[in-house]
């Protein structure tokens, strides 16, 4: 696996299909990409935030440069702080790794191509294996904001976890 910058008419064909179903959407997004994806959509939201916060959109692709992941990534100078948003693998390839390798991967670029000295992100409490996964990775909770999201009949903390530079 490795990591390379995001390729709309390379990979937005596979990536709009991991999104299945409105809670995923929302799960992933917190409501900020339209669901079902739509590419013009996704490509202005892409914009609008790299615009907004510099975010930069990278997949983690196979040995035949094929998507199995995607996330955002900004870097905040300010802070010292890096963020990976919109983190989604492909659904056939969840149980096998694949999000850990990505998000070590990622993580080891932020630390190696940047000053910051930690990268967090934020995972829903109804999303129990991505936070296990984060978990997994090294990252901890830092922050809870209890009742940050409501989808339907459900209620949702906000867990913010991070990792430190020197964690890793």
């Amino acid at each position: 696996m490795k990591l390379r910058r995001y390729i709309s008419d390379k990979d937005y064909d596979v990536i709009k299909d991991w999104i299945s179903d409105e809670r995923t959407n929302v799960l992933w997004s917190a409501g900020r990409v339209d669901f079902p994806l739509n590419k013009e959509l996704f490509e202005i939201f892409l914009q609008d935030i790299n615009d907004r916060n510099g975010d930069e959109p990278f997949v983690a692709v196979d040995e035949e440069d094929r998507p199995v992941g995607f996330y955002c990534l900004s870097v905040n100078e300010e802070t010292s702080e890096a963020m990976l948003k919109f983190v989604v693998v492909d659904p056939e390839k969840r149980g096998k790794g694949i999000a850990q390798k990505m998000l070590k991967l990622a993580v080891d670029y932020v630390f190696a191509n940047t000053d910051v000295k930690a990268v967090h992100l934020n995972v829903f409490s109804g999303n129990i294996r991505a936070r296990k996964c984060y978990e997994k990775v090294g990252f901890t909770v830092r922050d809870i904001t209890s009742g940050a999201f409501i989808f339907r009949d459900e209620s949702w903390d906000r867990i913010n976890m991070i990792i430190q530079k020197t964690d890793v």
